[in-house]
């Protein structure tokens, strides 16, 4: 791409900065309303209006690349950590589509990005289902074609999702990735439960037994969904989204106590002192995170994986604090259900049960055992 180009692009990027900041004062000005039950299509909708999810789209679809590594992550996490404080269901799901828009991109064929940005242009949110449910999904060959079965649990979004990118098993006992519409109404299924947050995120599951895919389905070749370090950096993204509701609830804390009048009692100004520390560090994690996954071509994979499983479980220590901070700040008033703060603390504390915690962290610091860390950490 020319000089120019790339300028026009640069433009064109901090134009959706502006709007999504304009989108983000509009929304954070609306009161709030207790409907955790529902899916956030309104929100939904009016990132759509605004072209900002058109321009996660690959630049060579008329796309801006913001979905890739080519932005640093600058915009990505900004467009994360706004729709986290708005709503950390959206934010999952705005998340996941992101996460399928960097596999086509890493791993798809042409044809395939073609059919993502043209689903993705209609208004349809993309998901990435790759918990099996019972029974795991599989995938056999009959004659030129390929027949799944099985069913995908904790599948976010799943009355809006239309195109999931899905694992599946093969003969050979391989995972593959797929790229399968789930329009289908007749196969959701409710999810594993009702969970006790992140209601609004639709959580359910989706039977795809009996559907016939083609080759030119599968996405790349086995074994590239946990291929590194792709499979473990992502989860800055997750990071960044979580960052947004713990900036929520900082926001809801200093504004409850300045309207009691209580906000310069001097214990309440240390727990207001403390909360800006928790969020500020797992802001300063999420940044190193991003730098690490988007803008270090030449760091080691190891290093990358982990210092984003670091920052993973920073932010989760961080946010796990701050609510303790916010609900003795508040006291009762923070476990009244229909209250903004009580919602947000149950979907935060919920979206925070990421996997395997222990293993991330193990793994993280068994990198830095062995190596120096890095000087712009110092």
């Amino acid at each position: 791409m020319s000089n120019s180009g790339h300028e026009m692009i640069e433009e064109e990027r901090s134009v959706f900065r502006g709007r999504l900041n304009h989108l983000f004062a509009d929304w954070k000005a609306r009161p709030f309303t207790p409907t955790e039950n529902l899916f956030p299509s309104d929100l939904l909708k009016s990132l759509r209006q605004s072209g900002i999810l058109d321009a996660l789209l690959f630049v060579e679809e008329g796309g801006l690349g913001l979905a890739s590594p080519s932005d640093r992550g600058q915009f990505l996490s900004l467009l994360l950590r706004r729709t986290g404080y708005l709503s950390l269901s959206l934010g999952r799901c705005l998340e996941g589509h992101v996460n399928v828009i960097r596999l086509v991109a890493l791993y798809g064929t042409q044809e395939q990005r073609h059919t993502l940005a043209t689903t993705s242009k209609k208004g349809i949110l993309t998901g990435i289902w790759v918990t099996d449910g019972d029974p795991p999904v599989t995938i056999r060959k009959e004659g030129g074609l390929c027949r799944l079965s099985g069913i995908k649990g904790f599948a976010s979004g799943v009355n809006e999702v239309g195109l999931a990118l899905i694992t599946a098993t093969t003969e050979q006992e391989e995972s593959v990735m797929l790229l399968v519409p789930t329009t289908d109404a007749a196969r959701r299924q409710p999810g594993p439960g009702k969970l006790t947050g992140m209601q609004a995120s639709g959580t359910g599951a989706y039977d795809f037994t009996g559907l016939t895919v083609s080759a030119q389905d599968i996405l790349g070749t086995a074994g590239d969904y946990l291929r590194q370090p792709e499979f473990s950096a992502g989860a800055w993204r997750g990071s960044a989204v979580a960052i947004g509701a713990m900036d929520r609830l900082v926001d809801l804390l200093r504004e409850e106590l300045l309207a009691r009048k209580r906000v310069h009692n001097p214990h309440q100004l240390c727990r207001i002192g403390d909360a800006m520390i928790l969020q500020k560090t797992a802001s300063l994690w999420v940044r190193q995170a991003a730098h690490a996954a988007c803008d270090c071509p030449e760091m080691p994979s190891e290093e990358v994986t982990a210092t984003v499983n670091l920052a993973r479980l920073a932010v989760e220590r961080a946010a796990l604090e701050l609510i303790t901070l916010v609900q003795r700040g508040l006291g009762l008033s923070a476990f009244v259900k229909g209250r903004a703060v009580e919602q947000i603390i149950r979907d935060l504390a919920t979206y925070l049960r990421q996997p395997a915690p222990d293993e991330a962290l193990t793994e993280g610091a068994a990198w830095f055992v062995s190596h120096d860390w890095p000087e712009d950490c110092l």
